[in-house]
């Protein structure tokens, strides 16, 4: 029951730290997210500038993986140079430990105060919400370390950790691995350093175990955010696989030395906690000493690397979707917006090439369209993912509206790529097969009606952009001018079917589903406006006008009369 007992505060502790750093980080991202990025990109200018940029920023931070998505994704866009941006990362690993070595003292006891204090902070100030949510994550990682020491203390006594630290002790590159592959499903390599630095204060584990496992964390933090790069240009992935590149050589270089380091360690200091934390900024330190100077050379080396063909721009993948200020719902919610109006302009090139199909016999065309509608579901996707990871973090009410705006426009995008992918392109390749073709008058009612929906296509995005409440309100009542113009356009076909016209009963059920699902298309459009105005008061429930009650009786007694 005691074991039991001990590894449920285990697993709740090291649960609580990862909680802890989550806040801090993100605390921290929100307040000075902006400054700080403006702080990396301006400071570029020569590795020494950039190694203080990268240690400066990582240290309020306190997150070398967030630090390495920030400058990947500048890198990426040709912001910062790879030699610039691996000097970055240099400083950012450099960073990441000085929360660490700060920790490592005996303040657990000031966790209260911290949380406290950041709960009234949270309380008493809108504007002061970020800094205190950093605040209070920081309370509880020095709570979530205090049950750790907790925690660990009991292990030291069992006999099955103890078989198993000794079988890892004989196989350090297992623990290493062990440790690394913990820090990448952690995504904090300041977690797992801290917990083994709990671990290593309490003895269950040897020192030079330790080192170990403090070596395959730096390895798995550099790790995390080269995966989380994986979908990005080879420009922006370069860049934590240099650093992952540097850390893993150099780790691996040391990793025969570890016991001659613990013992020369020990010698000065017997504190094996605090040991732990001294080898954790000593290892990244020497990275950076090391790899500081070879950083052009490592740079030309990568860049021989991954380079993508000139012209080959696969227009699916986001291109304003920057995983590095998710932490900040203002900024997270303008790259979405910029990438829906981009999505947008793609549904608007669908829809004008769609005419050209639908009035000749384009086969290219027709083919261009159907790729055109899988890059429109790959950004949905892309958008809909990015924004669900975005409203994790704090939103204000406003923020949330506006993430619902953006999600019911790209929502509704996606349907009107799929409407011209699969009922307009298939009615233009029927009208292929069969080789019929539209009366004069027939064909100008179709380019009237599609004109409208482009007309409309325009207002919806300018909506979606300006939120212009007028705007919307316009985008709206086009509704209803539309609703007149498919009965007129329905009506005018019909004279002509009476009339014996052989194009148009040729392609009479052809002609009548074109109109149709172009009025689709504007009724996706102008629900753009529908966030917008229900948020304003001006929606009512039902389009039914309400008869009052003097009517309803008279309406009774007339029926009744007719009967």
């Amino acid at each position: 029951m005691d074991a039991t007992r001990t590894l449920i505060q285990l697993i709740g502790s090291v649960a609580l730290m990862l909680w802890g750093v989550y806040l801090v980080r993100s605390g921290v991202s929100e307040a000075l997210g902006a400054q700080l990025r403006r702080l990396v990109a301006a400071s570029s200018r020569n590795r020494l500038t950039a190694f203080t940029s990268g240690l400066v920023g990582t240290t309020l931070l306190q997150s070398s993986t967030a630090m390495a998505l920030i400058i990947g994704s500048f890198a990426g866009r040709g912001i910062i140079g790879l030699s610039a941006a691996l000097a970055v990362m240099l400083g950012a690993d450099v960073g990441s430990t000085i929360a660490a070595q700060l920790l490592a003292f005996d303040i657990k006891w000031f966790w209260a105060i911290l949380v406290a204090g950041g709960f009234g902070l949270f309380s008493a100030r809108e504007s002061a919400k970020s800094v205190a949510r950093a605040i209070i994550g920081l309370g509880l990682l020095l709570l979530a370390l205090q049950e750790l020491g907790l925690a660990a203390a009991a292990l030291r006594e069992s006999p099955t950790v103890r078989l198993v630290l000794g079988a890892v002790a004989e196989e350090p590159m297992i623990a290493l691995i062990v440790a690394a592959l913990l820090t990448w499903a952690a995504h904090s390599s300041l977690a797992i350093v801290l917990f083994i630095m709990s671990l290593a204060g309490s003895g269950v584990i040897s020192m030079p175990e330790g080192l170990v496992l403090v070596l395959g964390a730096n390895i798995g933090g550099a790790f995390a955010p080269w995966v989380a790069l994986s979908g990005s240009p080879p420009a922006a992935r370069r860049v934590p696989l240099g650093n992952l590149l540097m850390r893993g050589v150099v780790g691996l270089l040391v990793l025969p030395f570890i016991s001659f380091i613990a013992q020369e360690m020990s010698l000065w200091i017997q504190d094996p906690a605090r040991n732990v934390v001294l080898f954790h900024t000593a290892f990244n330190l020497g990275v950076a000493i090391v790899g500081l100077p070879f950083v052009g050379l490592l740079a030309n080396l990568l860049e021989r690397w991954g380079n993508e063909p000139k012209g080959a721009v696969d227009e699916g993948q986001p291109r304003h979707l920057e995983p590095s200020v998710l932490g900040t719902p203002s900024e997270a919610l303008a790259c979405a917006m910029r990438e829906s109006l981009r999505m947008g302009e793609l549904v608007d090139t669908m829809l004008n090439n769609v005419l050209a199909v639908i009035e000749g016999n384009d086969q290219k065309l027709l083919k261009d369209i159907e790729k055109a509608d899988d890059t429109v579901d790959r950004l949905h996707e892309a958008i809909k993912l990015y924004l669900v990871e975005a409203s994790k973090a704090a939103m204000s009410d406003e923020e949330s509206r506006r993430l619902l705006e953006i999600l019911t426009f790209t929502t509704n995008l996606e349907h009107i790529g799929d409407i011209i992918d699969k009922n307009l392109v298939e009615l233009a390749a029927k009208k292929m097969r069969r080789q019929l073709s539209f009366s004069a008058e027939g064909l100008a009612e179709i380019r009237t009606f599609h004109s409208r929906v482009t007309e409309t296509m325009r207002m919806a995005s300018n909506v979606f952009a300006t939120r212009d409440i007028s705007l919307a309100r316009r985008l709206f009542a086009d509704k209803s001018t539309m609703r007149a113009a498919e009965r007129n356009a329905t009506e005018s076909h019909f004279v002509r079917l009476k009339d014996g016209r052989p194009e148009s009963i040729e392609t009479s059920s052809i002609h009548i589903d074109i109109i149709r699902d172009l009025k689709r298309i504007h009724g996706h459009l102008t629900a753009t406006a529908y966030p917008l105005l229900e948020a304003q008061g001006d929606l009512a429930e039902s389009r039914l006008r309400q008869r009052n009650a003097q009517e309803t009786p008279d309406m009774t007694a007339s029926l009744s009369g007719r009967a």
